[in-house]
């Protein structure tokens, strides 16, 4: 494997640490026992990743040639205690941070957030679920979907004062959870980006980790795709209706239509947009090879433990090559959410 093939890797810095419960969450939502239990099921109460493996885990992403370091998918990143020493390796390192973040901007200002941010990384991503209060609020829980749009504001005026400043382009993105109750309001959230000056909205169909969600799949049946179907072409269609301040349109990720039949598995020529790309290291060490739900993730293999191993010893071992050369052939691989259509 070349050095360059491997270019992004995500850290869960503090899965624990939330100050929202999304309904959709694996570990924070409301139906998620997972928390409760973890100390019965991990022998841990609260997962951290120790500062020491981040600082490890950009030496050796720097010699792999890495690009980008996500810090934790799963809770709120920003809470994590010393944050801000990430962007310091980020600095020295040369390795920009693409972060995903809720949009509350917990323990400083949004604008003192922003002017660490803005100039070291490539992309936020703030999860985003709706166009109205009403939608936005039954699925982040805890969320003031008002103050958020406010958030939004003043970071997008740091990162413009950044970009004039320094010539850096952090791009703002809307991440989105393409789910049953929210994405009526698809062709409207992309409306409020363009309003906004936010550059992508982008998502991913739902992992129905809980009984109780199952049924807000787009995946269920014949008639949910063709609904989701509608809701990607009115999705294009405000694309080209509604522009940004400075005429240009929000660029659309992952919002394109579900073929017939993707209710029992997704087509056979979609590509894993992971294998060889990109790579997972949790708070306790484990390595993983994508971001499917963790219980389900275990059905690839063992990769290993960051503890015990590099990243280099992961993607270089048999279980990992095994896995490039025939995961179309796994279960959980011929029904995943994030497969893709070829370029």
């Amino acid at each position: 494997m070349s050095k360059h093939e491997l270019w992004r890797i995500t850290i869960d810095t503090n899965p624990e640490d939330c100050n929202l419960s999304c309904t959709m969450c694996e570990e924070h939502s409301p139906y998620s026992d997972f928390i409760p239990n973890l100390y019965k099921t991990t022998g841990v109460k609260r997962r951290r990743m120790p500062f020491e493996w981040i600082e490890r885990i950009f030496q050796e992403a720097k010699e792999l040639g890495v690009k980008e370091i996500i810090p934790s998918t799963m809770g709120e990143p920003l809470l994590y205690k010393g944050f801000e020493r990430i962007f310091e390796l980020s600095q020295k390192t040369g390795i920009k941070i693409n972060l995903t973040t809720n949009g509350t901007f917990p323990k400083k200002s949004v604008a003192e957030w922003a002017m660490l941010i803005a100039p070291n990384t490539t992309d936020i991503k703030i999860s985003w679920n709706g166009a109205t209060k009403e939608t936005a609020q039954k699925v982040m829980l805890k969320i003031d979907f008002e103050q958020c749009i406010e958030n939004v504001k003043t970071f997008l005026k740091v990162r413009d004062y950044v970009y004039k400043e320094s010539g850096w382009f952090c791009r703002v993105t809307f991440q989105l959870t393409f789910m049953q109750n929210n994405m009526h309001e698809l062709a409207d959230i992309i409306k409020l980006a363009a309003k906004l000056g936010v550059d992508r909205v982008k998502g991913h169909h739902l992992w129905a980790h809980f009984d109780e969600i199952q049924p807000l799949s787009f995946r269920q049946s014949a008639a949910s795709i063709r609904q989701w179907n509608q809701y990607v072409e009115a999705a294009w269609k405000a694309r080209d209706t509604y522009l940004k301040p400075n005429g240009e349109p929000v660029l659309l990720e992952n919002i394109i239509p579900l073929k017939e039949g993707e209710d029992k598995e997704v087509p056979s020529d979609y590509s894993c947009p992971f294998l060889n790309k990109e790579l997972w290291v949790s708070a306790t060490g484990k390595l993983s090879p994508c971001c499917a739900p963790d219980n389900l993730r275990q059905s690839l293999g063992d990769f290993g433990n960051f503890g015990t191993q590099t990243l280099l010893d992961t993607i270089e071992s048999q279980t990992y090559q095994n896995l490039v050369n025939n995961y179309k052939n796994r279960t959980l691989c011929q029904s995943c959410n994030m497969r893709k259509p070829a370029d």
